[in-house]
Order: structure tokens, then sequence, then C-alpha cells
């Protein structure tokens, strides 16, 4: 369990950092698609040597589980990136994570309802905690304007959370983590990308300088971050956790990406966090203090 929660902290924290990348990106007239192809392509493009080597030529493995890549490359890549940078292009970063983030729920209620798996009582305790303190954070009682075309996106991001959680934690196919991670970064990439050559998203780039609250940097620092640190460390970081710890516990293990994207809107787009909203933060970290204790209750 504590490897799975070391691992669960460089995925929130790298995953965190591409709002705030994307955002940029997109204030420099990059649409949110065209970011979202050179990330997940990217990140494919730095993993595929490695998922070569733990492949060793057991192609059968991808055969036999096609039709979970495709699913993993559709909607727990593609789907939640793309509805995610677009939320971001009508939300502050902290308020779409947030709304993003409240995938422990639907997780919890799957489980439940599909699997039978009670939740104990320790860990409703620390969910309703965690939950109390998205609205906080959201800021919906301090004045913050919120779009409804952006919740809509980050609701959709949402659920695409909930495929990334789910698909994740299967432990029945024998795929490396970095094989599942690679392919569903290509499959994801490859199908944005081609949706963008025949006209259904736009595709649009610009080699534009890319403005920070306090520096500005060309365009290419961002795009190479975003590949390497936000989606190949992410996602292969996730799958580990997930793995190790079940998906209920890495839904909620999940949310202390709202506190380091917070951190990372604070720094490089001056989105400075209101009293409230760090209220709402301490709340999100002590439910996942309090959930981690019922799930090891119940492991035991």
């Amino acid at each position: 369990m504590g490897l799975g929660l070391g691992y669960a902290v460089v995925s929130t924290a790298s995953f965190s950092l591409s709002g705030p990348l994307a955002h940029g990106l997109m204030a420099a007239g990059w649409s949110s698609a065209a970011a979202t192809v050179v990330r997940v392509l990217t990140a494919g493009l730095v993993l595929l040597p490695i998922a070569l080597v733990q492949l060793r030529g057991r192609w059968n493995l991808l055969r036999r589980n096609a039709r979970l890549l495709a699913y993993y490359g559709l909607f727990a890549v593609a789907g939640v990136q793309l509805t995610y940078f677009n939320a971001v292009s009508h939300l502050e970063v902290a308020v779409a994570l947030l709304i993003q983030n409240t995938a422990p729920i639907a997780v919890t209620g799957w489980l439940w309802s599909r699997h039978r798996q009670r939740p104990p009582g320790m860990t409703l305790v620390g969910a309703a905690l965690g939950l109390a303190g998205l609205p906080l954070v959201v800021g919906l009682h301090s004045g913050a304007a919120v779009g409804w075309v952006g919740i809509g996106w980050a609701l959709a991001s949402m659920l695409g959370g909930v495929a990334f959680i789910l698909l994740s934690s299967r432990t029945d196919t024998a795929l490396p983590g970095t094989v599942l991670a690679t392919s569903g970064l290509l499959i994801g990439g490859l199908t944005l990308l081609a949706a963008g050559i025949v006209g259904i998203v736009p595709l649009r780039a610009t080699a534009n300088t890319i403005a920070f609250q306090d520096f500005t940097v060309p365009w290419w620092p961002p795009a190479l971050v975003l590949g390497t640190v936000t989606a190949a460390l992410a996602y292969v970081s996730g799958i580990a956790a997930t793995r190790l710890l079940g998906p209920r516990l890495a839904a909620f293990a999940a949310l202390l990406e709202v506190l380091t994207g917070l951190v990372f809107a604070w720094y490089l787009l001056g989105e400075t966090p209101r009293p409230i909203q760090l209220l709402g933060g301490l709340l999100i970290l002590l439910g996942v203090v309090i959930v981690r204790r019922g799930e090891t209750l119940r492991a035991v």
C-alpha cells in the first residue's frame, strides 16, 4: 500500500501539471485537440521502446486484449484529455480539476452495484469528508464564476477518469502497465489526429510564445513536458498505483491531484487560491487519509 500511494502521488502531481500547461498553449492559439494530440503521441513514442522490451515478442497479448486497449485509448486517454482541456478553456484549472475528481463517487457506486463491494463505514466517512471539500475548492460559495459549458466538459472528463481507474485496475490481462499505457496513448492520439484531419475536431497550433504568470517560454518546452511528464510518467505511475491499491482507494487517492493542481495553477497562471479553497483542500486530504485507513482495515 505504501508503494501504491507513492505511485499515486507521482501520478497525481504529474497529471495536475497538464492543466496549467495546456491553458498556456491554448491562450497562445492552440486548439484543445492539438494540445491533446501532441501530448499523448509524444508520450506514446517516449514509452514505445520500453513497451517493446517488456513485450519480448509476445504479440498475442495485444491480440487477446485488443478490446481493452481500444477502450483504454478512446476513453481513458483521448476522451478524458480532450474533454479536460476543453473544460480548462472555460473554467479555472482548480474548478475543472475538482469536478473531474468527483470520479470516486462513480467508482464506489459502480463497485457496489456491479460487484457487491460495499465500502466499510470508515471509507464512507472519509469519502464524505473528501467530497465535502469539493464545493469549497470549486468556490461555489465564494463568488467564483462557473460556466455551465465548462462544467459539462469537466463532467465528461470525470467519466473518462472513471474509465481510466476501472480499466487500469484490471490484473487479469497479463499486460505490463507500460504496454497498456503505450498502446492506449498511441491509439488515443492517432484517433484524435485522424478526427482532426477529416475535420471532426479542430487541429490548430502556433509557434507563438507561451506566457505564464512571471515568465514566457517558446512553445516547445511546455509541449515536451506535456508529453513526457504529464502523460508518459502520469499514466505509467497511475496504472501501477491503481493495480496496487485497487480501484476504490486509487480513485480517492487521485483527489490529491486537486491540491497539486492548485499549487501549479497558482505558480504558473496566478490563480491564487482563496482561504475557503484551502479549507476544502484540507478536507480532501483528510478524507483520503481516512479512506486509506478504511481500505486497510477492509483488506485485513
